[in-house]
C-alpha cells in the first residue's frame, strides 16, 4: 500500500525556500512588508512556517512571494485561496467554471 504525498504547507515552502536562499527569519522578515509599510516580526514569520498562522491578505502573500522570489500563484495554491487576479474574470456560464477546475486539477496530476 503507497501512502499518499500530501501537498506542502504554506510554512514548509516558505520554509524551505528561505533556508534555500540562506536567509535567517530575522532577515527574510524584513523583507516582507505590511500594508502600513512595516516589516512583519521574526516570530510572525515563524508561526508561519511552523503553520501556526497563515497571511491575513492577499497583500502579504504577494510580499512572501516577491521577497523569497516564489511563484504567487504557489502560495495562493497553498493557502487554498485563489489569486485576486482570477476573481475579476467572468464566466459566461458555470460549465466554463467546472471545465477550469476540472482542467487545473488534471493538469496537477
Amino acid at each position: 500500500m503507497t501512502k499518499k504525498k500530501l501537498p506542502k504547507s504554506l510554512g514548509q515552502i516558505i520554509l524551505e525556500k528561505r533556508k534555500a536562499i540562506r536567509l535567517t527569519q530575522r532577515q527574510a522578515a524584513s523583507r516582507i512588508r505590511k500594508p502600513d509599510g512595516k516589516p512583519i516580526s521574526a516570530v510572525y514569520l515563524n508561526d508561519i512556517e511552523h503553520d501556526r498562522r497563515s497571511p491575513s491578505s492577499d497583500h502579504l502573500i504577494e510580499q512572501f512571494a516577491q521577497a523569497l522570489n516564489i511563484p504567487v500563484e504557489v502560495l495562493y495554491l497553498a493557502t487554498r485561496r485563489i489569486p485576486p487576479t482570477y476573481l475579476s474574470i467572468q464566466a459566461p456560464d458555470d460549465k466554463k467554471v467546472i471545465d477550469a477546475f476540472e482542467a487545473f486539477q488534471a493538469a496537477l496530476r
